[in-house]
């Protein structure tokens, strides 16, 4: 079949973006939505789903919405049935809910270890076993997972969300293994440092008039000299989420401005 640029469109499909009311995961949903994909969304209560809501409609998408906490398996079963029976089954799938929390490892505790871990990693297993059935019977579909830059490094006190984060990379590309053979794709997305309100702190000017440290650090050690602007997960989830990636499978897909390419500048 020849390529045209109508391979990028997502007209009527369904994009499942789990625990997208803002950030990154508003971002990927919202180009999805300028692709032509149908948005659904969930978070853990009805105010931060209405909250959401509020957002998709100030950004022109009619986007619905579902109260669900993505570690329940029988909440996630019973949340894909219905938005298969309210908008339709989904084409695609973004495990983009996460949390992280910075704790030196000998001072986490095992519980809030296995938090991380189940809403990291065990979730987007849940999500993506509720929908492969239906991407089966319908013949195909695609599953970007958001992974992390610490899905290939360490760091201080995130030893939680790099086990998990390295883990769902293998999730991805054992799923791809698994059910290639159905034209069902499933790749990653690993973000860098992304310039959004969470991180603002980050980049404030300090009151000497020099940029933050850890500001310094992350410009310092970008081949780009910036952070990310969400804009710049857009082409590449459009990419992945579309027919334009049907023999691109088990591919994490690392925009970071060239961060795990470099080595860093010498003192």
């Amino acid at each position: 079949m020849d390529f045209t640029m109508d391979n990028f469109r997502l007209d009527g499909k369904v994009a499942l973006v789990t625990g997208a009311v803002y950030g990154i995961g508003f971002e990927i949903a919202r180009s999805l939505a300028s692709a032509g994909a149908t948005i659904v969304f969930n978070n853990l209560t009805q105010e931060s789903v209405d909250e959401g809501i509020k957002h998709y409609q100030e950004a022109g998408i009619e986007a619905k919405g579902y109260v669900c906490d993505v570690t329940d398996e029988e909440a996630v079963q019973a949340m894909t049935k219905q938005i298969k029976e309210e908008v339709g089954s989904v084409d695609i799938l973004v495990n983009n809910a996460g949390i992280i929390k910075r704790t030196p490892m000998i001072e986490m505790s095992a519980a809030d270890f296995r938090q991380v871990i189940d809403v990291d990693l065990n979730a987007p297993f849940i999500v993506a076993k509720a929908v492969i059935p239906d991407m089966i019977e319908k013949g195909g579909g695609k599953i970007i997972n958001i992974c992390s830059m610490m899905s290939e490094l360490g760091r201080e006190t995130v030893s939680a969300y790099a086990a998990a984060k390295g883990g769902l990379k293998m999730l991805t590309k054992n799923i791809a293994s698994e059910y290639g053979q159905y034209n069902i794709q499933c790749n990653g997305i690993g973000p860098g440092y992304i310039a959004t309100p969470q991180t603002a702190p980050l980049r404030e000017q300090q009151e000497n008039g020099e940029r933050h440290p850890f500001d310094q650090f992350i410009v310092g050690r970008t081949p780009a000299a910036r952070w990310g602007e969400p804009s710049d997960l857009a082409g590449p989830a459009i990419f992945l989420a579309s027919g334009a990636s049907d023999f691109v499978n088990g591919h994490i897909l690392y925009v970071d401005g060239g961060i795990l390419a470099y080595i860093g500048k010498q003192p």
